[in-house]
């Protein structure tokens, strides 16, 4: 068969596969709307109930897959290794592999998802199934018995317009075919980002594969892959523990705004998870409450401090205090009266169980409700209940009295205007200067005026969490992490049922608090006991823009090895250095828009207007990246604040040295920007570039 009849015919399989999907959506989809069966009460309270959230979620399934190619992968066995109809011949069919035969060969084909045929028999298998490992790992000193894996490649309709062919078994051990991979790596990209479920490296896909039950922690170069690890991960977990993860309390994406939510948005539902929630930290702190304020370092790192977690414990507690006076409680045109020593005696049992503030408040009101009723028992009997007592006024206003109702979002703003309460609970923990460095100047008028930021929400998390536990969630994935403060990690801890995987870069730590080491962010997330994986080989970032940031690393990171990239790409990278800048930017994003794929100028923060101004004057169509705002135009203008966790595949930084001199991590952030081009990155100066970078 010639190559153009070889793409014929898979293509024709391919069509036949996408037939087989519609049919099988459509038979979830009738039986859904079909109706309950009729039966006796137990099958239609149970097993219909089942019936239907398994129609339901088969139509879920399927929705992530209009236009994407059903199939990106072939395995070629030698007949009877994958289908074998002897009788009790067993056979990798047995484990219930999709297969094809022709002539010597039995063909397995990797796909998105599992389709099946009428019969119910697989004819693509889904890449997270165990036996689709050797797409993955087969390699000539371990072939797992595949003589040869096929890739394909497809055009900018999603057709399938080429494949290529690697030997495997018997191929000699340097053997390798990687075109079509390098050029799916390349292939220009616009709007959000993509699975790669095609493109994953055998070391990520061990990672993928980690057990549910153990905390993974992903040190990744730039262009590593580590956010589409996290994400790959979570879709595995969820083929292989779904009601596990669901009865635990389901799974989540954290991530670090709103920009990079809206530029990951689709790959989980692309691989057919749509029941996964998709967070900021601040949607998880502050559910309703909008952040309109950026502490300056000092304020940062104080908030940020570990210690805040005891200084905001003293104040909670604070606020009880010893009864005062007598309590009545009139029921039924009755008053019982409790003095304040039988109070204070109710109260030293409860501080005895050590309870936390929001669950001892709640036993300090049954245990008082509990005394009237035994001195109304031994009178002349009652009728009373405990619930009944309990909501009294008299037991109400002595509850209150006591052991105060808090609002969480109040009980910070009063720490924070009022430099004496707040130097009594922080005496012993924060220094004179850490606290003048938190409290509010000038005071705001009212918890309502109050301007708050992401930081304000960790420490109001901390005292919901005090009050009461949060829900809880099975799986969390959480992505540049190394740029989190002590309380926002305790915050995700709090909500942490089982085990995680926690993605970051120590280079690319931006934060008054950034860490060091892994070990620390793992011991916030109380989960000290899981496991640091490395991946420093890029695939996405051309060496030569890596070895050109990688300058950086001995000032940032000295810890931290360079990266390692897949690919040289020839021109990746251009340091232009001239006098007329806003020329120099515009013909190059000219450049590029005249090609392919998508383009970003990044600078400093507080450049971003004046570029609008430029790139309008010139008549561009651009998009600013804003915090919610993912863009619309080719060509994106974008704060360097923003960028981490993007790509583009045309990049153009603008004053280094500007961008050093905006922040104390200035050399962080820059490296963090010359680290998002996949194609090409082109460093336009006038200032001297920062002198790391001169070398």
């Amino acid at each position: 068969m010639t190559g153009g009849e070889e793409i014929r015919a898979e293509r024709e399989f391919m069509a036949l596969c996408r037939a087989k999907l519609c049919r099988m959506r459509g038979e979830a989809t009738a039986m859904l709307v079909g109706g309950a069966a009729e039966g006796d009460a137990v099958v239609d309270k149970y097993f219909n109930h089942a019936l239907r959230e398994f129609r339901k979620k088969v139509v879920e399934d399927l929705s992530g897959f209009d236009g994407a190619p059903l199939f990106f992968g072939r395995l070629d066995y030698a007949a009877g290794a994958v289908f074998d109809d002897r009788p009790g011949k067993e056979s990798l069919a047995d484990e219930g592999m999709a297969h094809t035969r022709t002539g010597d060969s039995d063909f397995l084909y990797v796909g998105r998802r599992g389709v099946r045929d009428a019969e119910g028999v697989p004819i693509v298998i889904d890449w997270r199934a165990a036996l689709s490992r050797a797409f993955y790992e087969a390699s000539p000193p371990e072939p797992m018995g595949v003589r040869v894996r096929r890739r394909y490649g497809f055009d900018r309709s999603g057709e399938l317009s080429a494949f290529e062919d690697e030997p495997i078994e018997g191929a000699p051990a340097t053997s390798t075919a990687n075109g079509l991979l390098v050029k799916e790596i390349e292939r220009p990209r616009q709007g959000p980002m993509r699975d790669i479920v095609a493109t994953i490296q055998p070391e990520q896909m061990r990672l993928v594969r980690a057990p549910v039950n153990e905390t993974v922690c992903i040190q990744g170069a730039p262009g590593t892959g580590k956010t589409a690890v996290g994400l790959h991960r979570l879709a595995y977990l969820l083929f292989s523990e779904r009601e596990r993860l669901r009865k635990d309390g389901g799974v989540a994406v954290i991530g670090p705004n709103s920009a990079f939510l809206a530029y990951i948005r689709t790959v989980l539902p692309t691989l057919g998870e749509v029941e996964v929630r998709q967070l900021t930290i601040d949607d998880l702190t502050g559910p309703g409450i909008e952040v309109t304020k950026v502490d300056d370092p000092q304020a940062a790192r104080v908030k940020g401090g570990a210690a805040m977690a005891e200084v905001l414990r003293r104040h909670l507690w604070a606020q009880r205090r010893e009864p005062e006076e007598e309590a009545e409680i009139k029921y039924r045109h009755r008053i019982w009266r409790l003095s304040e020593q039988d109070q204070a005696e109710e109260l030293a049992r409860v501080l005895e169980r050590g309870m936390g503030y929001g669950a001892g408040r709640k036993l300090y009101a049954q245990r008082l409700a509990h005394a009237v009723l035994r001195r109304m028992e031994c009178g002349s009997g009652t009728t009373a209940t405990l619930a009944e007592l309990g909501k009294t006024p008299g037991i109400r206003r002595a509850v209150r009295g006591v052991w105060p109702a808090v609002d969480p979002a109040r009980l910070v703003f009063e720490l924070l205007a009022d430099p004496g309460q707040l130097a009594v609970a922080a005496a012993g923990v924060l220094s004179e200067v850490d606290q003048r460095a938190i409290v509010l100047a000038p005071r705001p008028r009212s918890v309502r005026s109050m301007r708050w930021s992401s930081l304000d929400l960790a420490l109001i998390d901390e005292v919901a969490g005090l009050l009461g536990r949060p829900a809880r969630m099975a799986h969390i994935v959480l992505d540049e992490a190394q740029d989190l403060s002590p309380m926002h990690l305790r915050a995700v801890a709090r909500r942490m049922a089982g085990a995680g995987t926690v993605l970051g870069d120590l280079a690319q730590a931006t934060s008054p608090f950034a860490v060091r080491d892994w070990a620390a962010v793992l011991a916030w997330l109380d989960r000290p006991d899981g496991t640091v994986e490395v991946l420093d080989r890029g695939y996405r970032v051309p060496a030569e823009v890596l070895d050109f940031a990688a300058r950086l690393l001995p000032h940032i990171a000295p810890g931290l090895s360079g990266p390692k990239s897949f690919r040289r790409r020839e021109n990746a990278l251009r340091v232009i250095g001239t006098g007329t800048p806003v020329r120099v930017v515009v013909e190059t994003c000219e450049r590029a828009l005249a090609g392919e794929g998508s383009v970003c100028v990044l600078a400093a923060d507080e450049d971003v207007v004046a570029w609008q101004r430029e790139l309008a004057a010139v008549g561009l169509p651009y998009t600013v990246l804003g915090d919610d705002l993912l863009e619309a135009e080719r060509l994106t203008l974008a704060p360097v604040s923003l960028a981490k966790g993007l790509e583009y595949d045309t990049v153009v930084v603008v004053e280094p040295a500007r961008i050093v001199a905006a922040e104390p991590h200035g050399l962080q952030r820059l490296y963090v920007a010359l680290t998002r081009a996949v194609s090409s990155l082109h460093v336009v100066h006038a200032e001297p570039l920062p002198a790391p970078l001169r070398v």
